[in-house]
């Protein structure tokens, strides 16, 4: 299958075929996409992990295409209908809705009216009118008049033939194809709001009489309408221009001005209002749907990344406070492993306040566990608890920040959480969330579906299985790129390791539970259901610090040991001299190393990650302060300059949270004094940012903010496209 595939997918992602070939034999050997990107580079020719998951993701396309070929292959020869002529032109059929159109004339059907009409006799009229001679239509017509039949006159007849003649117009593979073309270079979106339905349909008031071409129409708008749909509020049609259609179809069918030829009009124009026109709108629409997914599913796996690859704080003692009005604070210390210490609630807060109290509490709590940061959540009263604990008289040293506590009660609630602590509730398992996110975001982040972090809009309106699979992708990328400390990670943070998986993860770390931490890499191969298979996708993203092995702690896979230790050796050095002096690493020749199962490619990576064994790739942590002017959306003002940080990128803009529990939205025009094509090229999730406010809807819990150096004030913010 994949050979004859091969060229094709080359051609689209602009490189060689080898590298495609090579590509698929790795996937159909059930390497991983991060495996392949890092440790098969020879093989590849150094594709990175987007293109090597497109070609993944487009054998799979082909692959289900082909397998739907089969089928109809399968269906006509059943039926005695499989020409050579049709059999060559379904094996070149290169997409799905080409494939159909073949098929389409044979395909087992309902009982239409070009059906019923056959049933009555007037297939030879209608052959006889299409070929639109010089006949008497009415007369010839008539010949086909039998009351028994159901045919009680000549209109009836020609009608009947006209039915046959709509469907035959409607299968024509090539009138389609044409007809396809047009709807999806000119087909316009046109949306109203359903009667009745315009007070209730508020949040969709942009969309009330709404038109734009679909070509144009970006991947939210789509999305917006499709729920106003679904919701019962809005309604659209895409089509193209009317008389431009039904001009194609009376160029491939109408052949001159006799009455035959103006019956085959009639027919022509009936099919595509009632055949044609529906079809190609649902196929369109459809189509419509996936792009906008596409681009949504690519916009969420953007923000996922940002967000599991933030910077962690690293092992510290946290005390960390899920912070509450009315049932209080909850507050919780961790050693710098993670480990539950302590649990309890505090009152800082109205209508319980006990600030006194609180305060001696916290202090006390600091002094017992040496605590090294503070941290908040920022849901309702994050803001307070923020002002409270930085109200505390705590040794200078210590941190205080809040962090986002998305999919934290998520969490609380999972089995994960059950698992972990089974003698506590939601609220001690959220809290502990909380103090880890700071700590290791990417470790914490990783027990909560990646939907529930809160990374997208319209993510529930998206194919779900086509989403879970990006953002899967997603997470198994930056798990792997970051490396996992196998003595200490979790079995959710080990599923997400290359070649590792949920079951294989709980058997580690059940092994690790029994006999204690793996030494080294190789030791892992005593863990049950670990072969060599698994060992060589995973080893290389698995990191084991102080180890007997100094190259354990790094991203050199073991099959390239032998290489690092003939560099030592040449040099008259200990690997671990290579790994702490740069004098020593100058002096490689790595061309003297290159073998048949490395090139230079995997050498370089090697000499690079001699200088920074096991290092972090994520950046250094940075202390954000909100500003104290405000707390509420109340609080904002047009005109004020404030810190935010960014909280979701969408293809419209970006929205930024500036600590008053609403998130406002820099619209993509007010991104930079410059043209921004994408506002993922500008910003980021999780970036520190400042905004200046340009208008606040109380109401509608609206901001519209700017980051534009000299923003106009009067505009108060472009909010088409929310």
């Amino acid at each position: 299958m994949q050979d004859k595939h091969v060229s094709v997918i080359a051609a689209e992602q602009g490189v060689h075929p080898r590298q495609v070939a090579a590509t698929a034999k790795l996937l159909e050997e059930s390497a991983t996409v991060p495996f392949i990107a890092r440790y098969r580079k020879e093989a590849t020719g150094s594709l990175d992990e987007t293109v090597i998951l497109s070609i993944r993701d487009r054998l799979e396309q082909l692959q289900a295409l082909d397998q739907r070929r089969e089928v109809i292959l399968k269906s006509l020869k059943e039926q005695g209908n499989l020409s050579d002529e049709l059999r060559n032109r379904i094996q070149g059929a290169d997409t799905l809705a080409v494939l159909e159109d073949l098929y389409l004339p044979h395909r087992p059907k309902r009982r239409t009216r070009g059906a019923i009409a056959r049933e009555k006799g007037l297939e030879p009229l209608a052959r006889k009118l299409f070929e639109q001679g010089r006949i008497e239509v009415k007369a010839e017509a008539a010949r086909f008049i039998d009351a028994e039949k159901g045919v009680a006159s000549a209109e009836e007849a020609l009608a009947g033939a006209r039915d046959i003649i709509a469907e035959r117009i409607n299968e024509d593979s090539e009138a389609r194809a044409r007809l396809r073309n047009l709807f999806e270079r000119k087909s316009v979106l046109h949306c109203r709001v359903v009667k009745g339905k315009r007070e209730q349909a508020a949040k969709y008031q942009d969309y009330f009489d709404w038109q734009e071409p679909l070509a144009r129409a970006p991947s939210h708008r789509i999305l917006a309408i499709l729920r106003g749909q679904h919701e019962g509020f809005l309604t659209f049609s895409i089509q193209p221009e009317e008389q431009e259609a039904l001009s194609i179809l009376e160029r491939c069918f109408v052949r001159g001005q006799e009455a035959a030829s103006q019956q085959v009009r009639e027919a022509a124009h009936d099919s595509y209002a009632r055949l044609l026109a529906p079809s190609l709108e649902t196929e369109l629409r459809a189509e419509a749907k996936k792009r906008a997914d596409e681009e949504a599913i690519g916009v969420f796996s953007e923000n996922l990344r940002e967000l599991l690859l933030a910077a962690p704080l690293g092992q510290k003692n946290v005390l960390a406070i899920d912070p509450g009005f009315r049932t209080g604070c909850k507050i919780v210390c961790l050693d710098r492993q993670g480990k539950l210490l302590h649990h309890g609630a505090i009152y800082p807060l109205e209508p319980q306040r006990r600030t006194e109290q609180a305060a001696h509490e916290v202090q006390e709590l600091v002094k017992r566990f040496k605590v090294e940061a503070l941290t908040i959540g920022n849901g309702t009263g994050g803001r307070e608890a923020l002002a409270f604990c930085r109200s505390l008289k705590l040794p200078p040293n210590i941190l205080v920040e809040m962090v986002n506590e998305s999919g934290a009660s998520i969490y609380s609630a999972s089995p994960v959480a059950r698992e972990e602590f089974p003698d506590h509730d939601l609220t001690v398992r959220g809290a502990v969330s909380i103090g880890r996110r700071l700590m290791d975001p990417l470790a914490e982040l990783v027990k909560i579906d990646p939907k529930a972090i809160g990374v997208g809009q319209y993510q529930h309106d998206v194919d779900q299985k086509q989403l879970k699979k990006s953002l899967d992708d997603t997470v198994s990328s930056c798990v792997n790129a970051v490396g996992v400390e196998v003595n200490t990670a979790s079995k959710q943070l080990l599923s997400y390791v290359s070649g590792v998986g949920p079951k294989l993860a709980g058997k580690i770390v059940a092994y690790r539970d029994e006999h204690g931490p793996f030494p080294s890499r190789r030791s892992l191969m005593k863990v049950p259901g670990l072969g060599a298979k698994s060992f060589e996708q995973a080893a290389g993203f698995l990191r084991i610090r102080d180890g007997k092995d100094p190259l354990d702690a790094s991203a050199v896979h073991p099959e390239s040991y032998p290489m690092v230790k003939a560099m030592a050796k040449d040099l008259g050095c200990a690997i671990e001299d290579l790994l702490k002096k740069e004098e020593l690493r100058a002096r490689i020749e790595l061309q003297r190393y290159v073998n048949d199962q490395a090139g230079l490619p995997t050498l370089t990576d090697i000499l690079a990650e001699l200088g920074k064994p096991g290092r972090d790739p994520r950046s250094r942590f940075e202390v954000f302060n909100f500003s104290e002017e405000v707390h509420e959306i109340t609080d904002l003002k047009p005109g004020q300059r404030l810190p935010g940080v960014v909280t979701n990128v969408t293809n419209f803009g970006a929205f930024v949270d500036l600590g008053v529990h609403q998130d406002g939205l820099v619209h993509i025009s007010q991104l930079a004094d410059r043209y921004v094509e994408k506002p993922s090229d500008l910003v980021k999730v999780h970036q520190k940012v400042t905004v200046t406010v340009l208008e606040v809807d109380v109401e509608r819990k609206r901001i519209a903010l700017s980051m534009r150096s000299d923003p106009d004030l009067t505009q108060g913010g472009n909010r088409q496209g929310r």
